[in-house]
């Protein structure tokens, strides 16, 4: 198993994005569709894209796809894929499944036959009845869409975004792999200061950390495929020692975050000790009407409430307004806000450079952007 078919699944609206970084980390190939990115790789790549990728939610390795309308046509061709190959005797691997638009819509049982086809395919090599399944952990999915069934590992184990700093959040927290995202969506520059004045329990501003360091968002957790006997110690170890040699710990940077709620603000100093960048962030109590500052330019970048619960409507569109007039005194600075209010233009005060449509879970959000002038080029 040199050559590998890998897949990167992301939240709906992020594949271009995922996709580039995809190709920073040297896979050119990669192939965007609806909700992952597919690229071709050494074996290595398991342990890289796991450990880099900042807004994957799990890295999938690829065994086989096939049109199936039958289940026999599901079991024979499932059988026929290289399984010994790949899954030690002694493996636990249990099947998840989904389908869409597909003959084969029950998922249970698409589940049942992969997994007998799994094990017939097993026993060419292991001459046995019956798999104790006492050992590293291989879960398989089985996705039917429109006919045709995709056959897949996950390589991560809990989900990517699950970054191992946040013990604690608020009422509901922006995921780490969508912070990522509105960071480099923004464009920010590592030079200049970045403020989040709705910083909750801390998410962007300890992902902008993250990004301006050159942090491997994986590089303080663990992943299922490391205890894969098909993957060598050594691989992993060489992918660790990538992340600690191309970080750049000591990267002066001017990070802001500000909030109202104490109780947030102190889950969030604690989020930001725990992922070894508190020394580069800022937080502190203040209100968004009192935001002030002397830098010249600069982003803000949020992820404000959205009204959703009933009895709150109100105050969040009080305090869109008060984020306009507030953000306005910014003049030459660059605004991003993540809202599912369908009127926070018309609430904020003016219409938005660019919006992009994203997911936060499954609530369907905009990205509205508001372009600033560029800070002039430093003198040479």
């Amino acid at each position: 198993m040199n050559k590998v078919e890998l897949i990167a699944t992301a939240t709906f609206g992020l594949e271009a994005v995922l996709a580039e970084e995809v190709k920073k980390l040297g896979y050119a190939d990669a192939v965007v569709e609806n909700g992952k990115v597919t690229f071709a790789a050494d074996l290595s790549a398991i342990c890289r894209a796991n450990l880099w990728l900042r807004t994957a939610d799990r890295i999938r390795l690829k065994v086989g796809e096939f049109k199936a309308t039958t289940f026999d046509e599901l079991f024979e061709q499932t059988k026929a894929l290289p399984w010994p190959e790949l899954i030690p005797g002694d493996a636990v691997f249990p099947v998840d499944g989904k389908s869409v638009k597909s003959t084969l819509f029950s998922i249970s049982d698409c589940q049942a036959i992969v997994k007998k086809a799994v094990v017939e395919s097993m026993k060419k090599k292991y001459p046995k009845e019956w798999f104790e399944e006492k050992g590293p952990l291989y879960r398989l999915e089985v996705s039917l869409l429109k006919d045709m069934a995709t056959l897949t590992i996950d390589t991560s184990g809990a989900g990517l975004h699950k970054r191992g700093y946040r013990g604690a959040a608020g009422e509901a927290p922006l995921r780490e792999t969508l912070a990522a995202a509105l960071v480099l969506l923004s464009r920010w520059n590592p030079d200049t200061v970045l403020w989040d004045p709705l910083c909750g329990s801390g998410t962007i501003p300890i992902e902008a950390a993250f990004i301006g360091r050159n942090m491997a968002p994986g590089m303080n957790r663990t992943f299922a495929s490391e205890s894969w006997p098909t993957i060598s110690k050594e691989l992993w170890r060489q992918a660790r020692r990538e992340t600690h040699d191309l970080a750049k710990f000591d990267k002066s940077l001017d990070l802001i975050g500000t909030d109202i709620d104490d109780r947030l603000l102190k889950t969030a100093r604690q989020n930001a000790i725990e992922a070894g960048v508190d020394d580069c962030i800022h937080l502190q109590h203040i209100p968004v009407a009192e935001i002030q500052t002397r830098k010249k330019y600069g982003k803000i970048i949020c992820n404000p409430p959205y009204g959703e619960r009933i009895g709150t409507q109100r105050e969040v569109e009080s305090l869109y307004r008060e984020m306009g007039k507030t953000f306005n005194q910014f003049d030459t600075w660059s605004f991003y806000v993540l809202t599912a209010h369908p009127f926070f233009e018309k609430l904020f005060g003016r219409p938005a450079s660019k919006k992009r449509k994203l997911y936060n879970g499954n609530i369907q959000v905009n990205y509205y952007q508001y372009y600033g002038p560029r800070p002039p080029r430093p003198k040479q």
